[in-house]
């Protein structure tokens, strides 16, 4: 054999070597990512909660609390209201489509909605709902014991639908998301005398963190492993609250941020507490806090334009059946307002939200 085939066979070798080197390394990449993949992926999504994530519910109950209507749901999948407080999707409708399950968490009072589609995800969440019983009487919404009700009852359809052991194996491997406490402080604690007068805003957070204790405790009993508590907004810079606060030059209120940041930093301290109380928990803390901040204080940066007033009608006070009323006046592209209404997020800052959550702090869970 001459040196030129001798180097040509050589190099064959080393080739066949390389080559077969890289597909063993592909084939273990490819096993490892799955066996993660499925170890820890989720079977469904649980929701609880208020605005934030409400698909619908409050549209089967008698409340002025509903987004059942134009403009609401404009830029949503066939342009239809559903009953979402956005032009669009909310939350966990992107936090279930980067799980792989659906693009829409349904509401569990939708009767076009069954067994079926909640066995991969539903939200028992009501708009103007907070931890506090009270909080729910302000606008006759479903409150949070209610959607533990209702959450059993869900458990019990699900065991007819799936049987025993298949539906036990879903609650334990489902993640299990809470975003509510707004609504108790601005709707209630800020606005009617009541808790106010009995709690300083200091005590009051302690109150409703108690509550949020016992609902993940009372989870934990019917089989949920798997939890994700929220936290809250800096709630002062609501279009709402920067249009009240005209001492303030139309800023943000600073007190309200306080309150959220301070109410937040209890909740931490709740999920690592619960963490050592209950064994074989997952239980995480989603902050939305800093990320609409940083919307907030540099939309450049996300495409926005305008933080300071919604897209809706004059986009200073307007919620509700008051969007409907001014729909004439609201904005024509949604996409440069990181709010929809005075009170919540356009689909885009509802996804750039979901987006930071998941991948700060749902990977364990994917």
């Amino acid at each position: 054999m001459d040196i030129r085939g001798l180097m040509r066979k050589t190099a064959c070798m080393h080739l066949h070597v390389h080559v077969h080197s890289m597909l063993v390394f592909v084939f273990w990449v490819f096993v490892l990512a799955n066996i993660g993949g499925t170890a820890a992926k989720v079977p469904a999504l649980i929701v609880f909660g208020d605005s934030s994530v409400d698909a619908g519910n409050n549209n089967y109950i008698p409340t002025i609390a509903r987004s059942n209507f134009v403009p609401y749901g404009r830029d949503f999948d066939g342009g239809k209201p559903t009953g979402r407080f956005s032009n669009g999707r909310i939350p966990t409708d992107f936090i279930a489509e980067a799980f792989g399950l659906k693009k829409f968490i349904p509401a569990y009072l939708d009767p076009k909605y069954n067994i079926s589609d909640f066995s991969t995800g539903v939200t028992f969440a009501s708009a103007a709902t907070g931890y506090d019983n009270e909080t729910s009487d302000v606008l006759s919404v479903i409150p949070l014991w209610k959607q533990l009700e209702y959450y059993n009852e869900y458990q019990n359809k699900l065991k007819a639908y799936a049987g025993e052991i298949k539906a036990k194996e879903i609650i334990s491997e489902s993640l299990h998301m809470m975003s509510l406490g707004t609504n108790d402080f601005l709707e209630n604690y800020y606005t009617i005398p009541g808790r106010s007068s009995r709690y300083t805003p200091g005590e009051y957070e302690n109150f409703l963190v108690g509550i949020a204790g016992n609902f993940i405790k009372q989870l934990y009993a019917l089989g949920a492993r798997k939890i994700s508590l929220g936290g809250l907004p800096p709630m002062g810079c609501l279009p709402l609250e920067r249009t009240t606060n005209v001492v303030g030059g139309n800023d943000c209120v600073p007190s309200y941020n306080r309150v959220a940041l301070e109410f937040n930093g209890k909740l931490k301290n709740l999920t690592l507490q619960l963490h050592q109380e209950l064994p074989g928990i997952k239980l995480v803390f989603s902050n939305p806090y800093y990320i609409l901040q940083q919307i907030i204080r540099k939309p450049s940066l996300y495409g926005f334009d305008v933080t300071s007033v919604a897209c809706c009608a004059t986009g200073m006070f307007e919620m509700g059946y008051a969007c409907n009323r001014g729909v004439m006046f609201s904005c024509s592209d949604a996409n440069k307002y990181v709010f929809w209404d005075s009170f919540h997020p356009t689909e885009k800052t509802n996804q750039i939200i979901a987006n930071y959550v998941v991948k700060r702090v749902l990977t364990p869970f994917l």
